[in-house]
């Protein structure tokens, strides 16, 4: 019986737990909160802390473990590779590659040194350096922690003005104390925020999105819903494929599974924004092997123990597919969600994680979801129709 070890205890991770039980692994969970949902549903549980590298190296050692992953989970992403390089088990790639995929200001310069399309970009540790730095001639621009994810302290700020409050936003989630400030590339149609795969090196699938935001959330940079398959143009995604297989071979990986965030600006240029070698939060790789019968979850589980991984060659999606991540606009006690009867016919499954009475955050990063409802439409009208009025029509109820 081999022996996984995964970082992290959130609710993403159970049906990761389910495929490796499938495969007959033994789970272990590890983070320094026993209380978190993954914990219950684990084999053994690690009270270790994901982001003290030499103790989680320390604990998969004396575990004996074969195998070591961070999925949903980004603090764990780099403690993953770092384990994995010390002890040879199975990785993606090499420690130093991972961590420029991580680390947000490595990213950014790895992707303009070798000539990929990257917004113009600066990090800081200081409001003061920032400002001396900025001007009003770069606005707007995103303001950004260099380590964080689910958007947790991202803001715009169109101003020279709003910098104060968008950088101390950024500080309160970083945990190095470095922010990242970034061009706002405007997008043409929709951000894409999706999952790909690579076996030995070569990208054998790549899925893409339509990213939706509630402009009426208290953090409207955090992705509300999504929908599959993406109207993005054949020839944007043609150029991202051959981009992230670019990335994939500069960096050495090898097979993984990634969770990429692109757009193709106003200006027309197609950029990779975030590349991670994890499944994504919001149950993405779920919804996508939903969508086109591919077992990401089971690869990526076989990938992180050395047994071989079957991707097709080709896919399609079988009708429209759509995500809405249940949010609250205000704190507060949980009572239920609404959702529109003219919906109801194309639920596909609905995930609540609160029971009424429990507290709920307002929407300030993916960290404050209430759940998921799952859609599948039979076309693409009716799946436009109703995911231009989705966050009137799916409602979380706050008292």
């Amino acid at each position: 019986m081999k022996k996984i070890l995964m970082l992290g205890g959130i609710r993403y991770l159970l049906p990761v737990i389910k495929a490796a039980h499938d495969k007959g692994c033994y789970v272990i969970t590890c983070d320094y909160l026993p209380n978190n949902v993954a914990h219950r549903y684990s084999d053994e549980f690690c009270n270790v802390s994901i982001t003290d590298k030499e103790r989680v190296l320390a604990a998969a050692s004396e575990l004996g473990v074969d195998g070591i992953m961070s999925f949903g989970t980004d603090p764990g992403v780099e403690t993953a590779a770092y384990v994995a390089e010390k002890l040879s088990l199975p990785s993606c790639g090499s420690y130093e590659a991972v961590r420029v995929l991580q680390q947000k200001s490595l990213f950014r310069k790895f992707l303009k040194d070798n000539g990929f399309n990257v917004p113009f970009f600066k990090s800081f540790s200081s409001l003061e350096d920032c400002l001396d730095e900025i001007g009003e001639e770069d606005m707007p621009v995103i303001v950004k922690p260099t380590d964080s994810a689910g958007s947790k302290g991202v803001s715009k700020a169109s101003s020279r003005n709003e910098m104060a409050a968008a950088v101390a936003n950024a500080l309160r989630f970083s945990r190095n104390g470095q922010f990242i400030v970034e061009e706002f590339i405007e997008p043409q149609g929709f951000a894409s925020d999706s999952e790909c795969f690579s076996v030995d090196g070569k990208l054998v699938f790549a899925s893409f999105s339509n990213q939706h935001f509630d402009k009426k959330a208290v953090n409207p940079y955090v992705p509300s819903a999504y929908s599959w398959p993406s109207t993005m143009e054949e020839s944007s995604r043609r150029f991202l494929e051959s981009e992230i297989q670019r990335l994939v071979s500069l960096l050495g990986l090898g097979t993984s599974i990634y969770n990429v965030e692109t757009r193709v600006g106003k200006n027309g240029k197609p950029y990779i924004m975030e590349c991670s070698p994890r499944g994504g939060g919001n149950r993405l790789a779920e919804i996508v092997s939903r969508a086109t019968g591919v077992d990401l979850i089971g690869n990526a589980v076989a990938a992180t123990i050395g047994e071989s991984v079957n991707i097709p060659a080709n896919y399609c999606y079988d009708g429209y597919w759509a995500e809405c991540i249940l949010h609250a606009y205000e704190s507060g006690s949980y009572r239920g969600i609404e959702i529109d009867e003219r919906l109801l016919p194309f639920v596909n499954e609905k995930d609540e994680w609160l029971s009424e009475g429990d507290g709920v955050d307002a929407f300030e990063g993916a960290n404050a979801s209430a759940g998921t409802v799952v859609f599948r439409f039979d076309d693409k009208k009716t799946s436009d129709e109703y995911m231009s009025r989705m966050f009137d029509l799916v409602k979380v109820k706050v008292q």
